[in-house]
Order: C-alpha cells, then structure tokens, then sequence
C-alpha cells in the first residue's frame, strides 16, 4: 500500500503531459479545403465522365474520411482516411478501393498547393506517385494523379479531375 502514493502521483504527472483529445492544431485544418460534397469531372479515354466524392471529418476532427464513388463515371469505389501524424509533422493518407488497390501516401503543404506522394518498387524500379490538390478556391479545385520514373525530377499527370463543390 505504501506503493499506492507515488502511483497516484505518477498518473496525474503522465495527464498532466498527455496529449489533448482531438486535432485542433492549425496543421490539422491544412485538408479542410477538401471537405464538402463534390462533384468531379474528369477525361477517360477520350470522353467526359463525371463522378462524386464525399469529404468530411471524423474522430474528433482528426481524420479526414473520403469516401469516392465513380458511378456514374467508372465502376471504381474508394475510401481514404488523412491524418496530420504530429510526431511526423506529416499528413498521411491510407487509400483502399474496390479493385484491391491499398496505397500509403505522405505529404502535405508545399508551393501553395497540397501534395501527397508514395514511393514503391515494381519489377526492380522505384515508381513515385503523387496526388496534387491545386488552384484552390472556395467551391472548385483541380485534382492531379502523377507519377515519375526519375526519382521526381519530372512528373507527367496520368489523370486530371476538376473538383466542383455541390450545393
């Protein structure tokens, strides 16, 4: 019992240091421009196709949930979840879709747009890819898929989606 003191004392020196419960730092506001209901435009295959994506927060505003749905464009489903890492100092991204497709993004703010890119090995080559939010404003954004062979000294976008936020 003599014990049950200094435990007591430990406990509230270790709350005392915890960190808060949610995400209101300013880095953890930096994707907000994402959130809302979106519809997207984008050219496949030499025709216009239009889709939607649904951005909200969750977790007491520390996760930001995607939820894309590319009907009635493409068959294609996905979720991500984005988070600012504190520890890190970067956002990541966790990406799954309905193909099977599970990538890993880092990133964040840079040049006034919002990158976040990925690194991986497919038969003895690195690849980088990379997705860039830019030309931001209040209910429009353009939305990048890129990928380089030369370590990101040159990028070629792959796919190119105008984000328009519904009403």
């Amino acid at each position: 019992m003599k014990y049950l003191p200094a435990l007591a004392v430990s406990i509230v020196a270790l709350a005392a240091h915890a960190q808060p419960v949610g995400c209101d730092g300013p880095e953890s506001h930096q994707l907000d421009f994402w959130l809302g209901d979106w519809e997207l435009t984008y050219t496949q295959a030499g025709k216009v196709d239009h889709s939607r994506n649904r951005v909200t927060k969750t977790l007491d505003g520390c996760v930001v949930m995607e939820v894309f749905s590319g009907a009635p464009g493409v068959a294609l489903e996905g979720r991500s979840l984005s988070m600012y890492d504190r520890t890190a100092s970067k956002w990541k991204q966790t990406w799954v879709d309905n193909n099977g497709a599970y990538l890993d993004f880092v990133g964040g703010p840079e040049a006034g747009r919002f990158i976040l890119s990925r690194t991986f090995e497919r038969d003895g080559k690195r690849i980088h890819q990379r997705m860039v939010f830019q030309d931001v404003q209040a209910d429009t954004l353009k939305w990048l898929w890129q990928r380089s062979g030369d370590g990101g000294a040159t990028w070629a976008t792959q796919w190119e989606i105008d984000y328009r936020r519904v009403r």
